[in-house]
């Protein structure tokens, strides 16, 4: 709201008018510095809140990999002849031994000019069109610069305008067209290429039809243009690889399009043919696992020392925030040390941080029932639980982890991922990963709906501390509004003062005139 006060200041009766209303106005102020110091520590409260929420979301992001059984079922394959091929095993795999001999790898389809090309350089340096560059070519095919052509490549038409299209806009346009080829031309090499963008026996080059040779000609013989040696109408096809896989032998083959190919969860690639063999081995991964397992206890840890250093944080309630008046008589080095203690402690002892905590350790330290084994809790595969001082830390015994993944599997598998199906809060019957995201989950909808979300999306904060901060601010904007009228209010009074001893000068200047004078006389 503007406020357009008449202000004169002292000059009529010496008083400092802006001083004297600067300091009425200071005390004036003082419950709006008190206003705005609560909302600072609301606002302190909420973006601590979301702190920990962005925690509680990197666990809830690690334990989502800890629900998956495929996790429990890591699977690495060996290689006898790596030369020849290599292997990845993925969780479906099966544990044995695969003998795989190549007899012809997979291949793509490529075609380079047989010959170099006329420059494609002008004098200038600028790039010659297609006619400027084979212009003997074209005039032998009787045609003029601004003749048009068409080509079509694996059944696609397309057209190449003589004088505005070069050698660089036509692979432009064989590419953009998306025909399975990729088309380039090197200048250091001064040759054109095309190359099928996939390899095996679907893998073609067919230009069906080029009346002007512009790529292909009648024999084959790279008479054309481009000198590529394809026949007019006649395709050119890559080759499938041919293998035989343990019981799969000659004459009979396995085939594939690519050099790379899974079979019942064994991931292949072919490097060598001509009949090179390689024993494929593929057995449990026992460190993948023990290596997600740690990873997920380090995880773990983490966030619950960061949970446990918040609410345990020094609150220093001697130390408010900073008004401006204050900041203006502080040093920056001064100010910096005060808000880090005003700032410290937001969460102390928090009651909703508090109670989340508990229920995760709770979630990670609570037997599982109806296992099929004795693996029924951490404890039990050597991941144990710290002093009480530690406030939940997770310990690993590595070897009796590592033998646990080891001899008993499924077991280590079924304590992190049972599921009974129940979407109840608390479940005995469900795996500690399942109910350990279930809590984190919930942790993070409750501080969500208390602090607000960080993600962004909602433009309007409908959490508990959103609405409070608005309230705080409707608040300051009216008292902001009240003081801006009592300021205009003391303006006014002195503007008057200012009028009235003013006029009062005025008036005794001219007695004073008038008595001086009728002495003079």
């Amino acid at each position: 709201m503007p406020y357009n006060t008449l202000r004169i200041g002292g000059l009529a009766s010496g008083l400092d008018i802006d001083q004297i209303i600067g300091d009425m106005m200071k005390a004036e102020r003082v419950p709006l510095d008190k206003v705005r110091q609560d909302r600072q520590i609301w606002a302190w409260k909420q973006e601590d809140y979301r702190s920990m929420n962005t925690t509680l979301a990197g666990l809830r992001d690690q334990v989502f990999n800890m629900k998956l059984q495929s996790t429990y079922q890591a699977r690495k394959a060996s290689s006898s002849n790596e030369a020849a091929v290599t292997a990845t095993a993925g969780a479906s795999a099966a544990d044995g031994i695969y003998t795989i001999t190549v007899r012809q790898l997979a291949e793509g389809v490529s075609k380079t000019s047989i010959a170099t090309l006329a420059d494609e350089k002008n004098a200038d340096n600028s790039t010659k069109t297609l006619w400027q560059q084979f212009q003997s070519h074209w005039e032998a095919q009787s045609l003029t610069s601004t003749d048009n052509i068409t080509v079509t490549i694996n059944g696609t038409t397309l057209t190449f305008d003589l004088d505005v299209d070069n050698v660089y806009t036509a692979a432009s346009k064989i590419n953009q067209a998306k025909l399975g080829v990729t088309a380039s031309y090197d200048a250091g090499q001064d040759r054109f290429f095309l190359t099928t963008t996939t390899t095996g026996s679907a893998a073609t080059i067919n230009i069906g039809s080029d009346t002007k040779l512009f790529m292909s000609d009648g024999a084959g013989d790279g008479t054309g243009a481009l000198k590529m040696a394809l026949q007019t109408g006649t395709a050119v096809n890559g080759k499938n690889a041919e293998f035989n896989l343990n019981d799969v032998v000659e004459p009979n083959r396995l085939t594939t399009s690519s050099n790379t190919f899974t079979l019942n969860g064994v991931t292949y690639t072919l490097k060598q043919g001509g009949g090179a063999t390689s024993t494929i081995t593929v057995t449990r991964d026992g460190d993948t696992v023990y290596n997600s397992i740690k990873s997920f206890v380090d995880k773990y840890n983490e966030t619950i020392e960061k949970l446990n250093a918040e609410l345990n944080e020094e609150r220093y309630q001697d130390y408010p925030p900073l008004t401006d008046e204050q900041r203006k008589e502080m040093k920056d080095s001064e100010i910096e040390l005060w808000e880090e203690k005003a700032r410290s402690g937001m969460l102390r002892n928090d009651f909703m941080l508090r109670d989340i905590l508990g229920n995760l350790r709770t979630a990670v330290s609570t037997p599982v029932d109806d296992l099929s084994s004795e693996y029924n809790s951490l404890a039990v595969i050597g991941i144990t639980t710290g002093s009480y001082t530690e406030g939940g830390k997770l310990y690993i015994n590595e070897d009796k982890l590592r033998k646990a993944i080891a001899e008993y599997p499924d077991g280590v598998k079924d304590l992190f991922t049972q599921t009974d199906g129940s979407d109840t809060e608390a479940s005995s019957h469900k795996g500690v990963a399942i109910r350990l995201y279930d809590e984190l989950a919930r942790g993070i909808k409750r501080l969500s709906d208390y602090a607000g979300s960080t993600s962004g999306f909602s433009q309007v904060d409908q959490s508990f501390i959103g609405k409070e901060l608005k309230r705080y601010d409707d608040r300051i904007q009216q008292i902001e509004e009240r003081l801006q009228q009592k300021e205009d209010r003391y303006w006014k009074k002195f503007t008057a003062l200012e009028l009235v001893v003013s006029q009062m000068n005025t008036q005794s200047a001219w007695l004073t005139q008038q008595f001086g004078g009728g002495q003079g006389k």
